[in-house]
């Protein structure tokens, strides 16, 4: 037998609703009642047991995403599963793709190495400091950086210092003196040895990363492999990753042949030559880059966040590699798992087009103004009319708000943000801050929709 599901709506958006699910032809039976409010966003918790008074014979309820309140209350006081659907009413199609296959995000196979490429010429504090953050946005081994021609004293107590507060650490240089000693002050990897090097793995119970002896010569890297190998010794080969225009794509090539010819070994990417060194935004070369990581079994990337345009890198990597791991293990393109890597473009930005903005505005009845976003530009309405435009200041002669400085600076905030997501193709929700994904810290934090947002500074009673 069909599952049957009650949607909770309000006067204005229950035609839409009707309109959306008759569209979707869905396996489930539903039951669309509208709850006696206009607007379905300020329907709450109580609301719903004070109003509902029949559940149409419904398994399930789904009420507006923005509703608020505690909707385990709800469920105890009907008997029925009551939960969130979301946000715009043109979304519930995806909602219940969704809600069909839920990934599991907490799983990854790839390992992120943070480098801190400046240890040499920071104390000992701010190189944990950084670690820390590094950690809190998904590095899995600090790795200390060493710089040509600098000396660096306390080496050994940094690495001591990590390794006490329980990290995992590597030491990243190219003279033999700093590799050794930090694998004698404890280094979990040593980034990065030779051929002519490899002696120092056997000084130290750290893990050689190896890099061709002759950058670009698969075949250099065989004696140290085979020595390795016999010892029956962990490690990890870094064929190099090359910059744009600087070998890039022979480099991916050397990559690919190499998983080829050794199908069982531990590989590392070094992403941070992409990422530092193209101007354009990290996200995207993130998931291309750990795309391929995920493709060629590389599970461990080097990461670096020097350049302010990566100052995200690291984060991202780390939505990156669990979105890829997703898509992996259920054999599917890296789609529709999770928008955190959509950081300046959204996959629906327009849910509502011009002629059903308009029909909404028709049927408003009160002064408040509503701010949406189509196609052509930015709207706004209510009961006195529907204004449009690309450009904001475009509308101020007709909104009357002149004589009302805290109502003026509320739509002008509002407006700006429609206007910036209209421009980039960006979801926009009035009264929310645009979501920029895993590139923004703001909207890290989870809204809690048990609680009634406070008053804005602009309605405050002075």
């Amino acid at each position: 037998m069909s599952e049957h599901i009650l949607f909770l709506t309000g006067k204005l958006a229950e035609k839409q609703v009707h309109q959306v699910l008759e569209n979707m032809q869905p396996e489930f039976n539903y039951t669309v009642h509208q709850l006696g409010l206009k607007v379905a966003a300020l329907m709450t918790a109580d609301m719903i047991i004070r109003r509902l008074k029949d559940t149409f014979g419904a398994d399930r309820i789904i009420v507006p995403g923005r509703c608020r309140g505690d909707l385990e209350t709800v469920s105890a006081h009907l008997g029925l599963p009551v939960e969130r659907g979301p946000e715009e009413i043109k979304d519930l199609p995806v909602y219940f793709g969704q809600e069909a296959q839920q990934m599991d995000l907490s799983q990854y196979q790839v390992k992120i190495f943070a480098e801190i490429t400046d240890a040499p010429n920071i104390g000992i504090d701010e190189v944990v400091a950084r670690a820390h953050y590094y950690q809190q946005n998904g590095a899995d081994v600090i790795d200390i950086g060493c710089l040509p021609d600098t000396a660096f004293p306390h080496l050994e107590d940094c690495i001591r210092t990590l390794k006490q507060q329980g990290f995992k650490v590597s030491i990243d240089s190219l003279e033999d003196d700093d590799l050794l000693r930090g694998g004698k002050a404890g280094a979990d990897y040593l980034l990065s040895l030779t051929n002519k090097s490899l002696w120092i793995a056997e000084e130290v119970d750290s893990t050689p990363i190896l890099i061709p002896e002759k950058h670009g010569d698969l075949s250099t890297l065989e004696p140290a492999i085979s020595v390795l190998q016999d010892k029956r010794r962990p490690f990890i080969v870094d064929p190099i990753l090359d910059p744009l225009h600087f070998g890039f794509t022979e480099s991916i090539v050397r990559n690919y042949q190499f998983r080829e010819n050794y199908p069982d070994i531990e590989m590392m990417l070094g992403v941070g030559n992409i990422t530092e060194l193209t101007h354009a935004d990290t996200s995207g070369m993130n998931a291309l880059l750990l795309g391929i990581c995920s493709e060629l079994n590389i599970n461990h990337i080097l990461a670096t966040e020097v350049s302010q345009h990566a100052c995200r890198a690291i984060r991202e990597a780390d939505r990156a590699r669990r979105i890829m791991y997703a898509a992996k293990q259920h054999n599917t393109l890296p789609k529709h798992i999770d928008p955190g890597l959509m950081t300046v473009h959204d996959t629906s930005p327009f849910p509502y087009n011009f002629e059903e903005i308009k029909e909404l505005a028709s049927q408003i009845k009160d002064p408040s103004y509503r701010i949406q976003t189509s196609g052509e530009g930015i709207h706004i309405f209510n009961r006195d009319g529907l204004y449009s435009a690309q450009d904001p200041f475009d509308l101020y002669p007709s909104l009357g708000v002149e004589h009302d400085g805290g109502h003026a600076f509320y739509l002008g905030v509002e407006l700006a943000r429609a206007e910036i997501a209209w421009q980039l193709g960006k979801r926009f929700t009035q009264d929310e801050a645009l979501d920029w994904g895993c590139a923004s810290e703001h909207n890290e934090a989870t809204v809690d929709l048990h609680t009634f947002k406070p008053a804005g500074t602009t309605l405050q009673k002075k």
